[in-house]
């Protein structure tokens, strides 16, 4: 069984430790823990990596946020990997930092890499894994805020939420959404 696990960021060095870029942080963390590495390929840097019997096709698209939906679609249909088998790790600024909420579906919450690929796929029918990133930002500075550098409290606090997301994406390839969600949503 193959899944298609894909964090959300932008390539280059000045968007590493953004809050946009958790998506790319979380998959990374995943890939090394599993003892994968990403290596440049079409449109994605991409891992392979195995978990329970279950293979994981792991990508962080090159194509800049904005354009997220072109590297999932390729990916997807690359390795013909069924909808249901695909998860998305982006930011949230509506969540509280650190908190996490899985979904098998809905609406882009406002986020252009959901928003690209939910129009690529022409379905909002897709699961997402949100991580929250607060919104401590003025009115019209959303923009700046996520694409910002953490805060040195959430700095300290990064690497233990990231373990959690990394055991809830492990959930979702092993034991399913449902459940996953049961085990992992406001952890």
């Amino acid at each position: 069984m193959k899944f298609l696990i894909v964090g959300l960021g932008n390539p280059g060095a000045e968007y590493s430790e953004t809050r946009h870029n958790i998506g790319f942080k979380v998959v990374e963390k995943l890939v090394a823990e599993l003892g994968g590495s990403f290596s440049i390929s079409k449109l994605a840097e991409r891992a392979e990596v195995k978990i329970k019997g279950r293979i994981l096709i792991v990508i962080k698209p090159t194509t800049y946020m904005n354009l997220s939906g072109k590297s999932v679609n390729y990916w997807m249909q690359t390795e013909k990997i069924q909808r249901e088998n695909i998860l998305v790790i982006a930011d949230d600024i509506s969540l509280p930092f650190g908190k996490i909420r899985m979904k098998g579906k809905g609406s882009d919450g406002g986020h252009n890499g959901l928003k690209d690929i939910q129009a690529i796929l022409n379905s909002q029918e897709y699961a997402r894994l949100r991580f929250g990133v607060g919104n401590d930002f003025s009115p019209g500075k959303q923009s700046d805020y996520v694409l910002g550098k953490w805060h040195m409290e959430e700095q300290n606090n990064l690497s233990e939420r990231i373990e959690v997301v990394g055991e809830a994406i492990k959930s979702f390839c092993t034991v399913g959404l449902g459940l996953a969600m049961t085990q992992w949503n406001n952890k």
